[in-house]
């Protein structure tokens, strides 16, 4: 048995979880309400406080599917009581992240600036600290969702592995790779 899939979801005092017909879970909370489409084959139950993932065999589907859907379930929990923050962070000369509103304007050492519309479920905002790299911190309940919109900033301009330029996450590590030597022996 999966050991992730058969571990309970504990579910805190102010999240409400409702299934209804069609395996459709839906998680309320102070943060907000997500909703998940579970395969018809795995069962869910709420329980005393707990969400429990349950599978009918040990088929291979079946199998693969049983953690998956624990590991989204809790995903969806945590959001809507607690939520998601990622932060980036630009390395490199001239590069600057500035917002209005959701969107965001990327100076990247292109011709033109970059300007790219955050979706209205995530929050944005951007800092410019003297002697810090900027800054772009994102927020939201949908960890699913936040992810995707960093992958897509973070692909307009990857660290390099020469200078260690261009978009990470706060607190990235860019394996670095020695440049070409000076002289010939």
């Amino acid at each position: 048995m999966s050991r992730i899939g058969k571990a309970p979801i504990s579910l805190p005092a102010n999240v409400d979880v409702s299934i209804t017909k069609g395996n459709m879970v839906t998680v309320k909370g102070p943060k907000g309400s997500l909703s998940y489409q579970v395969d018809m084959d795995i069962k869910v139950e709420v329980e005393d406080g707990t969400l429990s993932v349950l599978r009918p065999t040990d088929q291979k589907r079946h199998r693969s599917l049983h953690g998956t859907y624990r590991a989204v379930l809790n995903n969806l929990v945590k959001g809507v009581s607690d939520g998601y923050v990622k932060e980036m962070e630009l390395i490199g000369v001239g590069y600057r992240a500035s917002n209005t509103g959701n969107i965001l304007e990327l100076t990247l050492g292109y011709a033109h600036p970059i300007m790219f519309v955050v979706p209205k479920e995530i929050t944005l905002s951007t800092s410019a600290e003297k002697g810090q790299a900027p800054g772009i911190k994102l927020e939201s309940n949908d960890l699913e969702l936040l992810g995707q919109i960093c992958a897509k900033i973070r692909s307009f301009r990857k660290p390099e592995p020469y200078k260690g330029k261009g978009i990470k996450f706060k607190g990235e590590i860019i394996r670095r790779k020695a440049g070409k030597t000076s002289g010939k022996k």
